[in-house]
């Protein structure tokens, strides 16, 4: 959901009931859809036909990293989403990650490798995608045996040799992955559910996994940061001979690194240098990194800007006018909403909302009683309570459209925004952030200081 101009579907193209349901719930909630982001994409239009180009190079084996930029409320989760989506259409592999100096450091890749296996995603499973991918990459490699001429009875020797061909490179630098991987079809040949379940959890980068189904896989130890890489390298290839034309893997908020102890953050900012780097040398073919962040983060001393390996891996011009920002660059930022596009998008949800309901009268009163003026006048309203900062509004914004207008024009009959709505936030609506910026501005000086005497 961001400014400019649209790249949402045709006007007049059908839209499923499932998928507008799943859009309107999210937005009651306050949330960025999980899925159907393509009724949304105001503004990404820009965006398209580089995103496209990206994804075909990852496809063709290649590797691309992208760092988005954006302040609050500007839209880089949903980018990201929505980038997600394109490339789920495209039978890509995809995997959100929020970054945390808690549950997610980005100094222990270890962590971060596990938690994208939690997350993986495809266009037919949920997450953790990790096992389907698993057993459609030992099915491919049976398909595969069975066209190069061997026999049912000498099938599980022939998977092995393919097995051991097509994880030679990763066997390199991460040897336990294919072991393991061994041992997980053999637990599965022999009916032992337990022990297959276990080491694919240990696959997935699992800790604390039971030592007697380690020793049944022929590995030890639990993975480590370096070992990472090369379970990386793994999934990557088992995901493209399963058919998938590769990973976008989404680290978002990375911004939170300028909170945390300064030896962390330099460990993660070189961590991330060389993350970039093993992308950019070719070593994790079908990889599409995204990382997004705060300005602050990227030009920031506490940021990218400290560590000048990193600030000049992404280094963009951003002086020139945001209308001629180049979306190839590895770099690219996110302008935010205008009140102009913050009312563009109630215009876009409005009318989503009301060609969902089932009665063509209640379809009318919606769109009369929450007509363009008013959604404008919504617009104005939610940014005045955010201290004038239209920017960060959007998500307040929609969720006081649905869950407080549309829905009560939809329902009672004789419901009248302008009449029977009055905008309120309290403090449980706003994030920190949001609370930051209703918060009244602080007294510059004492004489700023209205005391009643």
């Amino acid at each position: 959901m961001n400014a400019s101009r649209s790249s949402a579907p045709r006007a007049g193209a059908p839209v499923g009931a499932v998928r507008r349901r799943a859009v309107v719930d999210a937005l009651r909630r306050g949330a960025v859809p999980e899925s159907g982001l393509d009724l949304l994409a105001t503004g990404l239009g820009r965006f398209e036909q580089a995103v496209d180009e990206e994804l075909d190079t990852v496809a063709a084996g290649g590797s691309v990293f992208k760092a988005v930029r954006g302040e609050y409320g500007s839209g880089k989760t949903f980018f990201t989403r929505w980038l997600g989506e394109r490339a789920k259409r495209r039978t890509f592999a995809v995997a959100e990650v929020q970054v945390s100096e808690t549950e997610t450091p980005l100094h222990k890749l270890e962590t971060v490798y596990r938690r994208l296996t939690e997350r993986l995603t495809t266009a037919s499973f949920p997450p953790s995608a990790l096992r389907p991918v698993a057993d459609a990459w030992f099915y491919a490699l049976e398909e595969d045996a069975l066209a190069d001429g061997a026999a049912e009875s000498e099938l599980p020797q022939a998977v092995d040799r393919l097995l051991t061909a097509r994880l030679a490179e990763v066997s390199r630098q991460a040897p336990a992955f294919a072991t393991a991987l061994r041992g997980y079809k053999q637990s599965l040949d022999a009916g032992d559910e337990a022990t297959a379940a276990a080491v694919m959890a240990w696959l997935g980068g699992q800790p604390h996994v039971a030592a007697a189904a380690r020793r049944s896989a022929g590995v030890r130890g639990d993975l480590d940061h370096f070992g990472a890489f090369g379970f990386l390298q793994g999934l990557l290839t088992m995901l493209k001979d399963a058919g998938h034309a590769g990973l976008v893997l989404v680290l978002d908020e990375v911004e939170t690194l300028q909170r945390v102890r300064s030896d962390a953050r330099d460990k993660a900012l070189n961590a991330l240098r060389q993350l970039i780097d093993e992308v950019h040398s070719g070593r994790f073919p079908g990889l599409y990194l995204v990382i997004t962040g705060t300005p602050a983060f990227y030009d920031g001393q506490q940021g990218v800007q400290r560590l000048a390996p990193l600030a000049q891996r992404l280094a963009t011009d951003f002086t020139t006018d945001p209308r001629f920002d180049n979306p190839r660059a590895v770099q690219i930022r996110l302008p935010g909403f205008t009140e102009e596009s913050l009312t563009g998008l109630g215009v876009t949800i409005r009318d989503l909302y009301a060609d969902g309901v089932t009665s063509p009268d209640s379809a009318e009163r919606i769109k009369r009683l929450a007509d363009d003026a008013y959604l404008a006048d919504l617009a104005r309203a939610v940014g005045g309570a955010l201290g004038g900062k239209v920017g960060v509004a959007p998500r307040l914004y929609l969720k006081k459209l649905v869950g407080d207008v549309l829905d009560r024009v939809d329902q009672f009959d004789d419901f009248d925004p302008r009449a029977h709505y009055k905008l309120t936030l309290g403090s449980s609506d706003l994030t920190a952030t949001e609370r930051n910026l209703a918060a009244p501005p602080a007294a510059a000086s004492a004489d700023d200081l209205d005391l009643d005497l």
